[in-house]
């Protein structure tokens, strides 16, 4: 493949794979393992039909249906956020506040307040009390978006947070209960940040209970034309409009494309196309 040859080899029972310094070794169950799949080509304003698509659809299905807490990886774009609103709103918690904090967004000192909560005089500036995040979506759901992004010394909070169900504002000595179900997302690997020293193991445990992966988009060709019709539909495109970004020479070239920004960079594209 451009100038390099390029080997395949069928692994057998206990065979060993180098993989840089790792290595792994393959076992063959004498059972097939049947891939769980969505019976729904949509799970909340996700669409598609891929196979990667449907078995994370599975997935989401299963963790609506509990208060688990879930972690959601996957590069850049991929619809974290919007996994993340879907698992809430066919959740028994839908009617209740879906707050969203990005961490990293803010300054640890923002961040701080901005989940905890301040009592009136707490820092410089703290002129009245203010309500955190994890008693603002008391009975809903917390999605922490770049939850990779949260500096070491929260980490602990949110940990205790998480153990307890208990809040305690910046500047308060009582702690409050709390009811929340918490989603966090990453585009991080969240592993390796645990093995560098820059993530705590016990909060990735306490994150990771429920775990799945964006997939991305360059996996899942077969879901651009649903996908196409979804966006141009949202942004106010005419039928006119969408049969003609949506026609076989269209879809294929889109195809081709690796989409390196994913879902974010698609819509970015078709809306650019509209406009000129």
């Amino acid at each position: 493949l451009d100038g390099v040859r390029v080997h395949d080899a069928e692994p057998k029972d206990g065979s060993l794979v180098r993989l840089g310094r790792a290595v792994v070794r393959i076992g063959l169950t004498a059972e097939p393992q049947a891939l769980r799949l969505s019976t729904k080509p949509r799970f909340g304003g996700l669409v598609g039909e891929s196979t990667a698509l449907r078995a994370c659809f599975a997935l989401l299905e299963r963790a609506a249906a509990t208060t688990a807490t879930v972690l959601i990886d996957g590069e850049t774009g991929t619809g974290k956020g919007a996994m993340a609103e879907a698992i809430h709103s066919e959740s028994a918690r839908r009617d209740k506040p879906f707050v969203i904090v990005d961490c990293g967004a803010m300054s640890p000192t923002l961040l701080d307040s901005e989940l905890f909560g301040h009592e009136k005089g707490a820092f410089t500036g703290a002129d009245r009390a203010r309500v955190g995040a994890f008693e603002e979506a008391d009975g809903g759901t917390l999605f922490l978006d770049e939850i990779g992004e949260l500096p070491l010394d929260l980490q602990p909070k949110l940990l205790r947070v998480l153990e307890n169900r208990e809040v305690r504002r910046l500047g308060q000595n009582t702690r409050r209960p709390v009811d929340f179900r918490l989603i966090a997302a990453t585009n991080r690997d969240l592993r390796g940040e645990v093995n560098a020293g820059r993530f705590r193991s016990d909060l990735y445990y306490r994150l990771a209970v429920v775990k799945l992966t964006a997939p991305p988009l360059r996996s899942r060709p077969e879901d651009l034309p649903a996908l196409c019709h979804a966006i141009l539909t949202g942004l106010g495109a005419t039928t006119a409009e969408v049969a003609a970004m949506t026609s076989p020479a269209v879809l294929a070239r889109l195809a081709g494309s690796a989409w390196p920004g994913n879902v974010r960079e698609l819509r970015n594209y078709l809306e650019r196309s509209l406009v000129l």
